[in-house]
């Protein structure tokens, strides 16, 4: 008797945990559901109110989007999102992994150091990184950018991986070491491959950062380099707003994100735990 109400008590809060979590998670993706809805909605029904619940989808914000230079927009954030990312894994790691391994005095200081360029806020970079891109020629350009970004997550991948080679054991490195490893033969081939799910994270949080940039984008680019969530706003004119190409581009600025994380959920999920329990 006392089992099976253990039992139908146990059910009854699994119930209530799961329409909790259903209800929540309704309530977090309704603004998002709303916006890819309006998204196929012609101009007339996105105010309509109750009368525009039922329309005929239309096709018609994503084509005209293609005439208003937005595909060269997307391939300009995904070019410099990409690179960005890439060259920050590249540089970044085996430095997070040189500071995870020092034994100098000064190891603290660097580190504090290297942080330091997330932790002031983007505005204070603005004035430096204009005049010194003016100079340069570097203004509406895609290497700019680059360097911005570049620059920015440097620092998110140095403390990011630092902490999941904090927590990695020693003891396979050591053992290659005695084999007659070399330093950097033993990152490649020991420490990389466990490094798996603490990359990808940390990619995808660089990738996020650079694809939905929105200040550097609009201060430091005109026409040639513009990145697509500034290219969004310019559907926002003196003639009126936009809000089905609005929607529209919000969409597919969401979509190219939202598929990666979906891709590689697992290794997400796996490196944001990566290096929470030292061992």
């Amino acid at each position: 008797m006392a089992t099976s109400k253990l039992a139908a008590a146990a059910r009854r809060n699994e119930f209530i945990a799961n329409t909790i979590v259903v209800v929540l998670a309704i309530i977090t993706l309704l603004p998002f559901l709303w916006f890819v809805v309006m998204s196929f909605k012609p101009a007339d029904d996105i105010f309509a109110g109750i009368d525009g619940f039922f329309f005929k989808p239309t096709l018609e914000n994503y084509t005209s989007l293609w005439s208003d230079r937005f595909a060269s927009s997307m391939m300009n954030s995904f070019i410099t999102s990409s690179v960005s990312t890439i060259l920050a894994l590249l540089i970044g790691t085996p430095g997070a992994y040189a500071l995870s391994r020092a034994t100098m005095k000064q190891e603290r200081t660097m580190s504090l150091l290297i942080l330091a360029s997330r932790m002031a806020p983007p505005v204070a970079f603005a004035i430096p990184y204009f005049l010194v891109y003016r100079y340069m020629g570097l203004l509406d350009t895609r290497l700019g950018l680059i360097i911005v970004y570049l620059t920015f997550n440097l620092a998110l991948v140095v403390w990011l991986m630092r902490n999941f080679f904090d927590g990695t054991p020693r003891a396979l490195e050591e053992a290659a070491w005695i084999d007659g490893a070399s330093l950097w033969k033993t990152f490649m081939v020991i420490v990389l491959p466990m490094s798996g799910p603490a990359l990808v994270t940390t990619a995808i949080l660089c990738f996020l950062y650079s694809w939905n940039d929105f200040f550097f984008a609009l201060t430091l680019t005109r026409n040639n380099a513009m990145t697509a969530p500034v290219e969004v706003v310019n559907f926002m004119n003196y003639e009126g707003w936009e809000w089905g190409k609005i929607a529209a581009g919000g969409t597919l600025i969401m979509v190219p994100v939202l598929a990666f994380s979906l891709l590689m959920r697992k290794y997400l999920v796996a490196g944001m735990t990566a290096g929470a329990v030292k061992g």
